[in-house]
């Protein structure tokens, strides 16, 4: 089935999901025509590899060659650099997101908020610096990229170039939740205490559609 038609991509997944269903989040991760696989040691690694080709070959699935990385210790999967400990966003996509001009229509701003909000768990209060954008979405709003969205895109460019390394979760560490709620968004950053210091993990922001009145505070909650 080809790419175009509209419920190919789901049919393709499930396709994956079938084939592999017995080895996902063992020692593989699929997501459509993209697959990763992992292991601890060199050596199992080599052996989970070997098992998923094998499958492939059963199936009658292709790879392309070109496109495939064997043994590495980090690598871009889903425009993300992961590797054993961390989390990265892929530099070149930020490259260039950094590079856009200023949006000239609401297609613009939907197009820069995809784009940027693709890596929004490494931006702390995303959807608070990106309001000023998000209201020009709304409808029967007049298109008028005012003195705030420039701020706010230009921000949203610098802070994504700055991005921090988000660690990989450890279930054997306690985690970490910290809220911040006022009028016009609500946010949170799900970390960890790594070596003595607090690392993040994953930033969510959102704004509420009907604001409340004096919806303000801070919290922080440990597990």
């Amino acid at each position: 089935m080809p790419f175009g038609l509209c419920n190919a991509p789901r049919i393709f997944q499930r396709c994956m999901m079938a084939i592999l269903h017995d080895m996902i989040e063992k020692t593989m991760e699929v997501f459509m025509d993209d697959f990763l696989v992992f292991g601890y040691l060199f050596s199992s690694c080599l052996s989970h590899l070997d098992t998923v080709l094998q499958r492939c070959e059963d199936t009658n699935l292709v790879l392309n060659w070109k496109k495939c990385h064997f043994m590495v210790k980090e690598g871009i999967v889903l425009g993300h650099k992961i590797s054993k400990n961390r989390l990265e966003v892929d530099r070149a996509k930020v490259d260039v997101i950094a590079m856009l001009p200023y949006p000239t229509t609401v297609k613009g701003v939907r197009s820069f908020l995809g784009h940027a909000g693709f890596y929004q768990r490494f931006i702390q209060d995303f959807s608070k610096i990106a309001r000023p954008m998000t209201h020009l979405l709304e409808k029967e709003t007049p298109f008028v990229f005012s003195k705030d969205c420039i701020d706010a895109f230009e921000t949203l460019k610098k802070k994504l170039t700055e991005a921090p390394i988000l660690v990989i979760l450890n279930w054997n560490l306690h985690f970490e939740l910290m809220c911040d709620v006022s009028d016009l968004a609500i946010g949170a950053v799900l970390g960890q205490q790594k070596t003595k210091h607090f690392q993040p993990i994953h930033f969510a922001c959102n704004t509420p559609k009907l604001g409340r009145s004096g919806m303000l505070g801070l919290g922080r909650v440990t597990s």
